[in-house]
C-alpha cells in the first residue's frame, strides 16, 4: 500500500508541486522571522560586547523616571563630578573617567538637512581619548571649545571633511564647531551598530547635551592590577551607596544586549502572526487540493478497496502523501527562510545606518518550527478528505470517476449557528457592555462572525456566483465559464475563502485607519484655532525640536495674535508613569490655541477633566510628579479644563522644563489677528526655523494631514504584509483550475470535438476564474467593511467618532481580484487549450 501511495505521488508531480507551494511560502515566512531573530540576537551580543569590551565598571545615577520597553528612550540622572573624585580615591581604581553619553546631538549634513536615524541614537559625548577599540581616522580630538571629533559614519553622512564647519543641533539652539578629527573602530568599521556620535570638549559637552556644568552621565573605572571588576564592583557599591548603580562591563553588555532582543521579540511576534495568516490561508488551498486529489482519484481508490485495502489503509494513504508533500516542502520552506532571513537583516542593517550583521545562521528552532508546522499543517488539512477518500465503496472502480458534491445541509446549519453566535457577541458589546469587556466581546464576535461566513461560503456561492457569472454570459465560453464556476460549491467557495480572508483583513484594517484618519480631521478643526503650527516629522526615538527663541520673534511678527510652544516629557506621578505637557505660558497657549487659561504658578498645574476624574484629583489636590533631570516636586492643581480644550491633558508651569528630558519645544502654535490671511504671516514663521532645520512652519491643514499620514503607512504596511497570504490564495485559484482542467480533461476534450475552440476554451477557463477571484473579493471587502465598522465603533471612546468606509480602495480590490483571476486562468488555460482532442476524448 506504501508502494502505490509513492507510485501515484511521483506520478503526479503537477499535483504534488502545487499542493506544496502553500506550506514553503507559510514556512518561509515562519523561518524566516526565527532567522532573522537569531542573527540580530547575536548581532547585538556582538556589538554591546566590544562596546563594553574595554570597561571594567561603569558607574551610573539611578534613572528618575524609569522608562518601559514602548515608553521611549531612558533619560540619564546627572551624577555631579565630585562622584568622579571619590572613586579614584578608593583601593581597587587605577583609573575613573567621567563620561557624557547623551542623545540629542544632531549633524546637519552639507545639503543643509539633518542627519536622520531610523533606530540608532545620535550620540552627543565628551573627548576622553582613543582606547583599544576606537582609532583616528585623521585629524585628532577637539581641545577648544569651537571644535569637535565624529565618526567616520557621521562625516560620511553628512559629507565633511575635517577642517569643515558643522552645524550641529543639541539641547541648545543650532551652533557650529570645526570638525578636527575623525574616528572609527578596529575592524574597519566606521560606528558600532550605526550610531551617529559627535564629541566634544567635555565642558562643552555637559553644557549641550545635559544643561548644567560639572555633571557626567556615567563614570568608567578601570580596576587596578590584580583585581577583578567584580570584585572592584563590589568594593565600590556601599561606598556609593543606593543612589547609584554599579555594574561590570560584562552586566552591561548582556542587559543591553537583552533590552534590544526584547524590541526584537515583539517584532518578531509580528512576523509570526502574519505567517500564522498565511498558514491559515493555506490550509483551504492544500485542503481543497486534496478534496480534488481525492475526487480524480475516486477509481483508483475503490480498486484498492475492491482488491482488500481497508479503510485505514485508504486514509493513510492520503494521510502519507500529506507527510510527504509537507516534508518536502519544510525543507524548501526553510531553505526560502534563511534567504528571507537574511535578505530582512540586510534590510535592517540598511536602515540602521550600516550596522555590521552576525553570519547567517539557521536557528534550531527555525528548523524545528518548520517542520512541525509545514507538516502538522498539511496533515491536518488532508484529514477530511482522507476521511471522505476512506467511505468510496468498492463499487465506484466500475463507474465514472465524477462524484456528485455532497449536500450542502450540514454546514449551512453550523455556519448559521456560529454566525448566529458571533452576532450575538457582536450586539453585545456594541449596545449592550462597556468599557473592556465591550472591546473583547466585540472583537471575539468579529473572529466568530469571520468562521461563521466561511462556513457559510458554499451556500452564498452559489447564488452570487450565478449572478456575477451573468456578466460574461454573452458567449458561449462565458456561459460554460459561469456554469462551472458553479457546479461544485464547495471547491469554489473553500478557494474563494482564502482570497477572503487576506482581503477582509486589508479591508478591515483600512476601514479602522481611515476612520481614525477622518475623526481626527474632524476633531482638529473643532478644537484647534492655530493658523500655523510648528512640527517635524519624528523618525527615531528622539521628537523633532526647535529653538525656545522662535516663539518670541513669531509673536512680534505682525498679524501675529498669539504664539505658544509645547514642550512634553515622561515623568513619574507617583507609582505611574506618564507623558506630560508643559509651555511657557499657559495663557498664551490657551490664546494660540484658541481658549482662554489662567497663567499657571511655579508650583501649579492644569489638568484635564477626564484624566482628573480618572485620577480623582480636584481643584486644589497636590500631585507629585518627578521629571527626568529635576528634583521631585509637588504641584498644586489650579485648573482643570474640558476635553480637548488645551493640547495635553497635565499641563506644568514653565518653571518644570528645565528638568525635562529635552528642553526645547516640539510643537509651536501661532494664531492670527481676525482677518490675517495665513499667506501673508506664513513666510515670515518659515524664515523663523530656518536654523531649526528638523521642523517646518505650516497651516492648519498641512499639519493635520502629515499627522495622519502615518494611518496610510500603517494601510501600506499591512498590505505588504497579507501580500504573502493574497498570494497564497492566488496559487489556490491556479490551483484549483490547473486540478479542474486535469479533472475535466474528457470534458473539456469532447467541448472541443463538438466545435470550442482553443481561444474559446481558454475564455471559458479565464472566466471561471475571474467569477472565483471576484467572489472571493466581494466577500473579503463585505466581510472586511463589517469587521472594520464593528471595530471602530468599538474604539469610539478612543477617539474614532466617525466610520468611514473607503469605498475607492474596495473597488479597486475587486478590479484587482479581476486581474489576479485573469492572470490565474494563464496557464490553466493554456493547458485545456493544448489538450490532444482525441487523446481527450479517450481519457479515462
Amino acid at each position: 500500500m506504501l508502494r502505490a501511495t509513492l507510485k501515484s505521488l511521483l506520478a503526479r508531480k503537477l499535483r504534488l508541486v502545487l499542493s506544496g507551494l502553500a506550506v514553503i511560502l507559510g514556512v518561509m515566512f515562519v523561518s524566516g522571522a526565527l532567522v532573522l531573530t537569531d542573527t540580530l540576537n547575536r548581532t547585538f551580543d556582538s556589538i554591546f560586547s566590544d562596546v563594553y569590551a574595554a570597561t571594567d565598571v561603569s558607574v551610573t545615577a539611578k534613572p528618575k523616571v524609569e522608562v518601559g520597553e514602548m515608553d521611549g528612550e531612558e533619560v540619564s540622572a546627572p551624577l555631579p563630578a565630585s562622584v568622579v573624585e571619590t572613586i579614584t580615591t578608593q583601593a581597587g581604581v587605577r583609573s575613573a573617567t567621567g563620561r557624557v553619553d547623551a542623545d540629542g546631538a544632531r549633524v546637519i549634513g552639507t545639503d543643509g538637512k539633518v542627519l536622520t536615524s531610523f533606530g540608532p541614537p545620535r550620540i552627543g559625548s565628551n573627548w576622553t581619548g582613543t582606547d583599544d577599540l576606537m582609532e583616528i581616522r585623521s585629524g585628532r580630538g577637539p581641545e577648544s571649545a569651537d571644535e569637535i571629533a565624529m565618526n567616520a559614519t557621521t562625516a560620511t553622512l553628512a559629507g565633511y571633511a575635517v577642517g569643515d564647519r558643522v552645524p550641529v543641533l543639541t539641547q541648545q539652539p543650532k551652533r557650529e564647531f570645526t570638525l578636527v578629527g575623525i574616528w572609527g573602530y578596529t575592524g574597519g568599521r566606521d560606528s558600532i551598530s550605526g550610531v551617529q556620535e559627535v564629541a566634544f570638549t567635555t565642558p562643552v559637552a555637559q553644557e549641550l547635551m545635559l544643561g548644567e556644568k560639572d555633571v557626567f552621565t556615567s563614570v568608567t573605572v578601570a580596576a587596578a592590577d590584580g583585581i577583578t571588576p567584580d570584585q572592584l564592583r563590589d568594593r565600590l557599591t556601599p561606598v556609593l551607596g543606593g543612589a547609584y548603580e554599579v555594574k561590570t562591563g560584562d552586566q552591561l553588555s548582556a542587559e543591553s544586549s537583552a533590552d534590544l532582543k526584547e524590541g526584537m521579540g515583539f517584532f518578531n511576534q509580528i512576523l509570526l502572526g502574519f505567517a500564522g495568516i498565511a498558514l491559515f490561508v493555506g490550509i483551504f488551498l492544500i485542503l481543497n487540493t486534496f478534496s480534488i486529489v481525492v475526487a480524480q482519484r475516486t477509481r483508483e481508490l475503490a480498486l484498492l478497496r475492491a482488491i482488500g485495502a481497508s479503510r485505514r489503509q485508504v486514509i493513510n494513504s492520503v494521510l502519507v502523501e500529506a507527510v510527504v508533500v509537507g516534508l518536502i516542502a519544510s525543507v524548501l520552506g526553510l531553505l526560502a527562510g534563511v534567504g528571507a532571513g537574511a535578505g530582512l537583516g540586510a534590510l535592517f542593517s540598511n536602515m540602521s545606518g550600516g550596522m555590521d550583521l552576525a553570519p547567517i545562521g539557521v536557528p534550531l528552532s527555525a528548523v524545528i518550527s518548520s517542520f512541525t508546522v509545514g507538516i502538522l499543517v498539511t496533515v491536518v488539512a488532508a484529514v477530511m478528505p482522507a476521511l471522505r477518500a476512506s467511505r468510496i465503496a468498492p463499487v465506484a472502480a466500475m463507474q465514472d470517476v465524477a462524484t456528485p458534491d455532497r449536500p450542502l445541509t450540514r454546514l449551512t446549519v453550523a455556519g448559521t449557528v456560529v454566525t448566529a453566535a458571533g452576532a450575538a457577541a457582536l450586539g453585545s458589546g456594541l449596545f449592550v457592555a462597556t468599557g473592556n469587556t465591550a472591546l473583547y466581546l466585540i472583537l471575539g464576535g468579529v473572529l466568530v462572525t469571520f468562521i461563521g461566513v466561511a462556513l457559510l461560503t458554499p451556500l452564498i456561492s452559489r447564488p452570487v456566483v450565478a449572478l456575477l457569472g451573468r456578466l460574461f454570459s454573452w458567449s458561449v465560453p462565458g456561459r460554460l465559464g459561469r456554469l462551472n464556476s458553479g457546479r461544485n460549491p464547495r471547491r469554489t467557495a473553500i478557494t474563494a475563502a482564502a482570497l477572503m480572508v487576506g482581503i477582509a483583513l486589508v479591508t478591515g484594517v483600512t476601514v479602522v485607519m481611515d476612520s481614525a484618519k477622518s475623526s481626527l480631521k474632524a476633531e482638529a478643526a473643532r478644537i484647534l484655532k492655530a493658523h500655523i503650527m510648528i512640527s517635524g516629522d519624528q523618525g527615531g526615538p528622539r521628537p523633532p525640536t526647535y529653538d525656545p527663541a522662535v516663539i518670541d520673534r513669531a509673536a512680534a511678527v505682525p498679524g501675529v495674535r498669539a504664539a505658544a510652544g509645547l514642550y512634553n516629557d515622561l515623568v513619574a506621578i507617583g507609582d505611574d508613569r506618564s507623558y506630560v505637557a508643559a509651555t511657557e505660558d499657559l495663557s498664551r497657549m490657551a490664546e494660540a490655541y484658541g481658549t482662554t487659561a489662567p497663567k499657571l504658578g511655579a508650583d501649579q498645574v492644569a489638568v484635564s477633566a477626564p484624566e482628573a476624574q480618572e485620577r480623582g484629583w480636584q481643584t486644589g489636590s497636590r500631585v507629585p510628579i518627578q521629571t527626568a533631570r529635576g528634583e521631585a516636586r509637588t504641584y498644586t492643581v489650579a485648573l482643570i479644563f474640558a476635553e480637548n480644550a488645551l493640547p495635553g491633558s497635565i499641563i506644568l508651569p514653565a518653571e518644570a522644563i528645565k528638568g525635562f528630558g529635552i528642553t526645547q519645544p516640539v510643537l509651536g502654535f501661532v494664531r492670527l489677528d481676525d482677518g490675517v490671511p495665513v499667506s501673508a504671516v506664513l513666510p515670515q514663521v518659515k524664515a523663523l526655523v530656518a536654523d531649526s532645520p528638523e521642523v517646518s512652519a505650516t497651516d492648519q491643514q498641512t499639519f493635520v494631514d502629515s499627522q495622519v499620514a502615518v494611518f496610510d503607512q500603517i494601510i501600506t504596511m499591512i498590505q505588504i504584509l497579507l501580500g504573502l497570504a493574497i498570494l497564497i490564495a492566488v496559487l489556490g485559484v491556479i490551483n484549483t483550475l490547473a486540478l479542474s482542467v486535469l479533472e475535466r480533461t474528457r470534458e473539456l476534450g469532447l467541448l472541443r470535438a463538438v466545435g470550442l475552440g482553443r481561444a474559446q476554451t481558454m475564455r471559458m477557463i479565464t472566466v471561471e476564474a475571474v467569477v472565483i477571484a471576484v467572489f472571493g473579493a466581494l466577500l473579503g471587502v463585505t466581510v472586511g467593511a463589517g469587521m472594520g465598522s464593528a471595530v471602530a465603533r468599538a474604539l469610539k471612546d478612543d477617539g474614532i467618532t466617525q466610520i468611514v468606509l473607503p469605498w475607492d480602495r474596495m473597488a479597486t480590490y475587486l478590479a484587482l481580484a479581476a486581474l489576479v483571476g485573469v492572470i490565474a486562468a494563464v496557464v490553466p488555460a493554456i493547458r485545456a487549450a493544448r489538450l490532444n482532442v482525441l487523446n481527450a476524448i479517450a481519457h479515462d
